[in-house]
């Protein structure tokens, strides 16, 4: 499907990415540098995140903890740092004032199930794995702003809703559209005020 829409849309490139691997990340990295013909990235959205919905605090091991943090938590911090150079040169060659995702950002696709206050209100899913990764995600998009907002690169965590998706299951309520409409108009809305917090997307605050 997403190579049908590439064929039909010449600005729509596809590049190969893993971010579990390190090495993976580096050459998209490169691919994209070379595609922006020495411009800036204007938005980095990190959106792959992995889910086992079985993974409860009895069942739980090493293995798929170390699994989901690899990609939920670690994959977003490497992309960071990866396309922070082309981040960074967006925002230095930006004429907008303040922060915003039309000049630099980094926008973390998280999940009110990362939100430590609101658990008791979810947890018939307990998602162990998912939980710890995605609430560690959180802190990094806090880490994240403190760090490269001092650079002009807005960062904000955003809650897609509960989709249908793969992910998501038929069970849930928001249809693709909804959740993609939703977050689409919240993204130009985003400011220095934002920074560093947890939305979802509807664009209210979810408290950590």
């Amino acid at each position: 499907e997403l190579r049908d829409l590439a064929s039909k849309h010449p600005n729509l490139v596809l590049v190969k990415l893993d971010v579990a691997n390190p090495s993976a990340i580096t050459d998209a990295a490169k691919m994209v540098e070379g595609k922006l013909n020495g411009t800036g990235l204007n938005l980095l959205i990190n959106n792959a995140g992995i889910y086992t919905p079985t993974a409860s605090l009895e069942t739980v091991d090493a293995e798929e903890m170390i699994r989901t943090y690899k990609t939920n938590a670690v994959g977003p911090m490497l992309m960071a740092q990866a396309f922070l150079p082309l981040l960074k040169k967006a925002a230095r060659e930006s004429t907008e004032k303040g922060l915003s995702c039309s000049k630099a950002a980094i926008i973390n696709i998280s999940t009110v199930m990362g939100s430590i206050e609101k658990t008791p209100e979810s947890f018939f899913k307990p998602v162990i794995s998912y939980r710890c990764s995605k609430a560690a995600l959180n802190m990094l998009t806090k880490c994240q702003a403190l760090t490269y907002g001092e650079a002009g690169i807005l960062c904000v965590a955003l809650h897609p809703g509960w989709v249908k998706t793969d992910m998501g299951s038929q069970e849930a309520d928001l249809t693709v559209d909804t959740s993609v409409r939703g977050l689409l108009s919240v993204l130009p809305t985003l400011s220095e005020k934002h920074s560093g917090t947890l939305l979802n997307w509807e664009g209210k605050a979810i408290p950590w």
